[in-house]
């Protein structure tokens, strides 16, 4: 049976938002301890995850979708997690989107952030994260998926460290390890790239530089940003 980790139960909504998750400069411990607030079991996952695959819509956004006079659709990304990507990156975690949208800002968004792998359309998207991780040698324990909806859920299952947000279904929360404290598009990845830096031991500053510089070399274009 898996273990609901900082959420309470099978369906169970979030555990108190200041206990969860504390800013990355006093979780980090020795690799060998447990991130401070999320227990021993969910240091544990954090601390194998070598490949963290996101959904889009819900996650990287708040989930509504715009769309203009002329049908084209627009989503807000956070810049947190922007950079908390590349710092995944700098520590040598892959990072991959699998989504079900083929919105084109989708792909503007990944090629500003540089995403190695990039899947759109994905109806099924356990069969191109079994695909990923294959090509990639990593076994199911190290790898990571934060997701928000039914789609999501065979991955959450099969994946080492599941990950959703507060606003998921039930069923949802039902299948992941631990539901974040920040909701999607307002830096839930952050949180969730926070715990698996800290997990391993890395220092808080692991990256940031190397993250302003690839953010403030890519260009704005159709998506929009909030902090």
């Amino acid at each position: 049976m898996r273990e609901p980790g900082p959420a309470t139960g099978a369906g169970a909504d979030v555990r108190d938002a200041g206990a969860d998750v504390r800013d990355a400069g006093a979780d980090v411990r020795d690799a060998g301890a447990d991130v401070r607030g999320v227990g021993a079991d969910i240091t544990a996952r954090a601390r194998r995850v070598r490949l963290l695959t996101c959904d889009v819509d819900g996650v990287l956004t708040d989930g509504r979708i715009y769309v203009d006079d002329q049908g084209r659709e627009l989503k807000a990304f956070s810049a947190l997690d922007g950079v908390a990507m590349h710092r995944l990156a700098s520590a040598g975690i892959v990072v991959a989107w699998i989504t079900g949208s083929a919105a084109a800002a989708v792909t503007h968004r990944a090629q500003q952030l540089r995403i190695p792998h990039l899947v759109l359309d994905a109806q099924d998207k356990l069969v191109p994260w079994e695909r990923l991780r294959s090509e990639l040698g990593l076994a199911a324990e190290a790898c990571a998926h934060i997701g928000d909806d039914l789609a999501d859920i065979p991955v959450l299952a099969a994946c080492g460290f599941g990950v959703t947000v507060p606003h998921a279904p039930s069923a949802v929360r039902a299948n992941a390890h631990y539901v974040t404290a920040r909701d999607g598009g307002h830096g839930a990845v952050r949180e969730i790239a926070d715990m698996i830096l800290a997990a391993q031991g890395h220092d808080p500053a692991h990256g940031v530089a190397q993250a302003l510089a690839a953010a403030a070399a890519a260009s704005p274009t159709a998506d929009r940003e909030t902090s």
